[in-house]
């Protein structure tokens, strides 16, 4: 199989790192030809916590990945999460300097270039720069204005920022293990690529990606980002409660979680129980079915409201008519949607990755919604073959590459 085509996503989790290499055929549809996920060593609520670790991780997973689909990973778009993300909003005005006041792809580069001076905290980086909408000459509300005439061009854009020894850590493991970055993309971005379509974007949606120690949000309205961020607390959250609760070893803990958890107590029976010797034979004792469900509802409430405290922020509060989609490894257990649908006094569903074919019955998993994302991703930038690097490849990310030779 030629590299031709070859876009790799690569989700850099606590839990777990997760690689979705996908291609593109003759006739333009994107084909997912290889899935692998590992474990993450290095990582703790998405920040590097040892480079050593962190590479040797990302060493083992790439070596499976690509006996696979059997050809090398040269280069991946490489999803960045942890709560020192954060977003905040930005305006950019530049004039129209022709004579005929007609506006060009390169007004709109400048605009948002111009939407990039903004006072960013010390020691940050700028990710993204989101453009939500675009004013010529006062008129607002302008989703693309190429191509229109005018003397004055605004833009209202979302910046996304991460701290840039973080962003050096990222880049600097990659560097290691041989694997060039064609973009570094907030996680939670490349999630909604794959679980969300056009209309839920427009009507006003929340996207849930509830991971090992963090969970990862973001709102769209009239397809337009209002805020993201990254909330220290997650999956792992509960089985530890369990654990705790029942005085009992943490592997333990996940596997009655996995195999008997749900979020719904009221729907359980005060008479049922879990046999610990089914769930491991050198376990003995036995627990209440009902108290473990209220030890699992009583985290995932109070993980929504804390993501809806967010939401009372920009004002979205139980107003969001396409509801709330879940999705990540940990959005999986029973009961959870229900369970959200009661916090957020919002409809809710269950996320899974779409917008593309595969044989592989896992790329429609949630748990693999970001890595499949993150290629989803790729396939709307341009490159040069669909799989190499991005020819304007920024002077940010070259400087980064230089920094890290001397190391």
């Amino acid at each position: 199989m030629a590299n031709q085509g070859i876009i790799t996503g690569i989700d850099l989790g606590s839990g777990a790192i997760r690689i979705a290499v996908g291609q593109i055929n003759s006739e333009g549809d994107l084909h997912i030809i290889g899935l692998t996920e590992g474990p993450s060593e290095g990582i703790t609520k998405g920040v590097i916590m040892s480079i050593e670790d962190t590479v040797s991780s990302i060493s083992a997973c790439i070596e499976k990945v690509e006996k696979l689909v059997g050809v090398p990973v040269e280069h991946a778009y490489i999803g960045i999460s942890g709560s020192h993300i954060i977003s905040q909003e930005s305006r950019g005005v530049v004039a129209i300097s022709r004579a005929d006041g007609e506006i060009r792809h390169d007004d709109v580069e400048r605009v948002l270039e111009a939407a990039q001076t903004v006072a960013t905290p010390a020691n940050y980086e700028i990710l993204h720069v989101l453009p939500r909408s675009f004013s010529v000459d006062n008129q607002p509300g302008i989703i693309d204005p190429v191509g229109m005439t005018g003397v004055r061009l605004e833009v209202e854009a979302q910046i996304i920022l991460g701290l840039a020894n973080q962003i050096k850590n990222l880049t600097k493991s990659f560097f290691r293990v041989g694997i060039g970055i064609d973009e570094l993309v907030f996680m939670v971005l490349a999630t909604a690529e794959s679980v969300l379509n056009k209309r839920q974007k427009e009507l006003g949606v929340l996207v849930v990606n509830l991971g090992s120690t963090t969970t990862s949000i973001a709102v769209f309205e009239e397809g337009d980002v209002l805020t993201a961020k990254v909330l220290p607390i997650g999956a792992r959250h509960i089985t530890s409660d369990i654990a705790i609760g029942l005085r009992i070893p943490l592997d333990l803990a996940e596997a009655v979680k996995l195999n008997h958890g749900t979020s719904l107590s009221k729907k359980i029976t005060k008479h049922e129980q879990i046999n610990f010797k089914d769930l491991n034979e050198k376990e003995e004792g036995v627990a209440s079915k009902k108290e473990v469900a209220m030890i699992i509802e009583a985290r995932c409430e109070e993980i929504f409201k804390l993501v809806n405290d967010e939401l009372d922020k920009i004002d979205r509060k139980g107003k969001l008519p396409a509801g709330v989609v879940l999705t990540g490894a940990g959005s999986k257990l029973d009961g959870l949607t229900e369970t959200a649908k009661n916090v957020f006094k919002i409809p809710s569903s269950l996320g899974a990755p779409q917008g593309f074919i595969s044989a592989i019955s896992k790329a429609f998993d949630p748990s693999f919604s970001t890595a499949v994302g993150l290629v989803l991703w790729g396939n709307q930038r341009p490159t040069l073959n669909k799989g190499g690097p991005i020819p304007d490849l920024s002077s940010k990310m070259k400087i980064w590459f230089k920094n890290l030779l001397p190391y």
